[in-house]
């Protein structure tokens, strides 16, 4: 009898301890089944976590569309950029309009002083038939440093070939209302060094029965001597 409960307590404490063990091994299997579906990327858990970490939206792929034209990527040739700019000039050359340069004479001569520089000239060409110079053309002015009140007037016959002897003077050409007038097409050349002296000055003469000379209306003067044949600038 006792060994009959022996046997009874023995058996129930086994079947006790096998319960206990299939259970410790369900859990154990239960915790690593959900430990691999956590670390699947296609576990739901995942994807709630995924989802929740981009705040509620979906996680979608971004695919960059490659369709576009290449015509604006393409560097431009020379060629293309040389017509270009050559484009570019030609329509600023056609906006502009071209400005003429006037080219003024640095004397105002006088048909009365022109008249006179004709005269003059005949008779020096007349008295002189053979002079190795040939013949007179013009007169040229300049200035010297002498007299009462600084600089005066001088004046000379100029040449052909004046110009190859003095290439720096300035050169005019006497252009008076009507070309049949004595003096038109006469040259009137003015020395460089007495240029800035006398650009603007008008050249008129002036014939009285006191005296007879040419004149000079200068606006650079700053003064004249009181017998007029110097000036000071």
């Amino acid at each position: 009898m006792s060994r009959t409960i022996n046997s009874a307590l023995l058996l129930g404490s086994n079947l006790v301890r096998y319960a206990r063990t299939k259970e410790a091994v369900i859990r154990s299997l239960s915790t690593t089944q959900l430990s691999h579906q956590l670390s699947s990327p296609s576990c739901a858990a995942t994807q709630l976590i995924n989802l929740q970490a981009n705040h509620g939206r979906p996680r979608h792929s971004i695919s960059h569309s490659t369709n576009f034209s290449t015509a604006a990527m393409m560097p431009q040739t020379n060629d293309d950029q040389q017509s270009s700019s050559s484009t570019n000039s030609s329509t600023k050359q056609q906006q502009r309009p071209k400005r003429t340069r006037r080219s003024l004479d640095p004397l105002l001569i006088t048909p009365a002083a022109a008249a006179r520089i004709h005269f003059l000239i005949s008779q020096h060409n007349l008295n002189n038939p053979g002079s190795p110079e040939g013949p007179a053309v013009g007169i040229r002015l300049g200035t010297k440093k002498r007299g009462c009140n600084g600089l005066s007037y001088t004046l000379n016959y100029a040449y052909e070939n004046h110009l190859e002897n003095h290439p720096r003077d300035e050169a005019m050409t006497i252009n008076l209302s009507s070309p049949d007038m004595e003096g038109n097409g006469l040259k009137v050349f003015v020395e460089p060094m007495a240029l800035m002296n006398v650009i603007g000055t008008e050249m008129d003469f002036l014939d009285t029965v006191m005296t007879s000379e040419f004149t000079f209306t200068n606006p650079n003067s700053k003064g004249e001597c009181g017998c007029g044949e110097s000036f000071n600038v």
